[in-house]
């Protein structure tokens, strides 16, 4: 089911749906007269982009932003000690998930009843058609949990990726200004437009700048620090023994620091995974963003496009500044992200990239 719902074609279907999503974010941001916190704005983007595009929701906004407010509860508590006591964690978290799956039930009934105006299979068609497939209709109680699984793979994660990537740009112009450089090469962007009709996803895949950028993204700011695996056979490592059956975690974070492949390990360099330099291209195992093995993230093409996508916007259509004078301290957990959030503004440009002021209408109310 997975494979489909991020299949080549899926993602083909996604990217016109995830453009405006973040077009209509960026033009919000460049509304604001104040500065923005990216990480939590990113975060309500990711979450705007997995309800509307992966899920097909058609949510109003202000009903959108209270889903927003209780899943975050849900995610901040969903790690709690099992303790239920009436103001615990465990009970906020419990709590938010009940409230979160009454909302995400009225929007899968709403959606089994609209099927007009449709123009793309959504991930969200594709498990319920899946499931007809296999000769079994899916209850609700199995497309909630089903759709719960999906907005928490495409969200915290993404939310923290994006958030370094614009901390990256902030930090390193040049590199912007190479992105807008390949972006005008490869005519997609002109006169400081992006060209109608060239985002498609094999113009997007030739961007090989733009492939990097967020390879070293991912290699220096990996979202999360490692995953389990179960010992299928007992196996020894530097002299000691692991038996058949252990549960076992291994440090992504680690492995990138680590791995003899990189040069300047703490240098945030994108041409690293160029033509020429291919840091990556020896071992299986030395670059692992997304995991590894047959257990590697599903959704490792959808976030990556989301990431690209997402560049793409920053480098063609906005100016943004560091609000503050230094900037903020990244914390590991639950997922890599700046420990004050990332205060940034931003600036809307026109098509020479001089600086315009937007409506404070910006288009948020977009169907998709």
């Amino acid at each position: 089911v997975f494979s489909k719902i991020f299949s080549h074609e899926a993602l083909e279907s996604y990217l016109p749906k995830i453009q405006l999503v973040i077009k209509d974010t960026l033009r919000a941001w460049s509304s604001n007269p104040e500065s923005i916190n990216v990480y939590h704005e990113t975060q309500k983007l990711t979450f705007r982009m997995a309800i509307r595009v992966l899920l097909g929701f058609r949510i109003p906004d202000e009903e959108l932003n209270r889903l927003f407010e209780v899943y975050q509860q849900f995610v901040e508590n969903v790690f709690s000690l099992p303790v239920d006591l009436p103001f615990s964690g465990y009970r906020r978290g419990i709590r938010a998930r009940e409230t979160l799956q009454k909302g995400l039930e009225k929007a899968i009934q709403e959606k089994l009843q609209n099927t007009q105006g449709k123009d793309y299979a959504d991930a969200l068609d594709i498990l319920i058609e899946s499931g007809k497939e296999h000769g079994k209709e899916l209850t609700m109680q199995e497309l909630k949990d089903g759709t719960l699984e999906l907005i928490f793979a495409a969200y915290a994660t993404t939310a923290s990726a994006s958030t370094s990537l614009i901390m990256q740009l902030l930090k390193h112009p040049r590199v912007l200004e190479k992105l807008r450089e390949e972006l005008r090469s490869k005519g997609i962007l002109h006169n400081g437009c992006i060209c109608e009709g060239s985002l498609r996803l094999d113009n997007i895949n030739s961007l090989h700048y733009l492939d990097c950028v967020i390879k070293e993204v991912l290699r220096l700011f990996t979202p999360i620090s490692g995953g389990y695996r179960t010992v299928l056979q007992t196996f020894e490592l530097d002299g000691f023994q692991i038996p058949k059956g252990w549960s076992v975690m291994y440090s992504i974070r680690d492995t990138h620091d680590t791995a003899p492949v990189f040069k300047d390990v703490d240098v945030f360099d994108p041409d690293r995974f160029g033509q020429g330099r291919n840091e990556d291209k020896d071992g299986r195992f030395h670059y692992l963003p997304f995991g590894g093995g047959v257990r590697t993230c599903l959704g490792k093409h959808l976030a990556k496009l989301f990431l690209k996508a997402l560049a793409i916007e920053l480098a063609s259509t906005s100016r943004f500044e560091l609000a503050t004078r230094t900037f903020p301290k990244i914390t590991l957990v639950p997922v890599v992200h700046p420990v004050d959030g990332l205060k940034v503004k931003f600036f809307g440009l026109d098509s020479n990239q001089n600086e315009i002021l937007t409506g404070t209408d910006a288009m948020l109310g977009a169907t998709v």
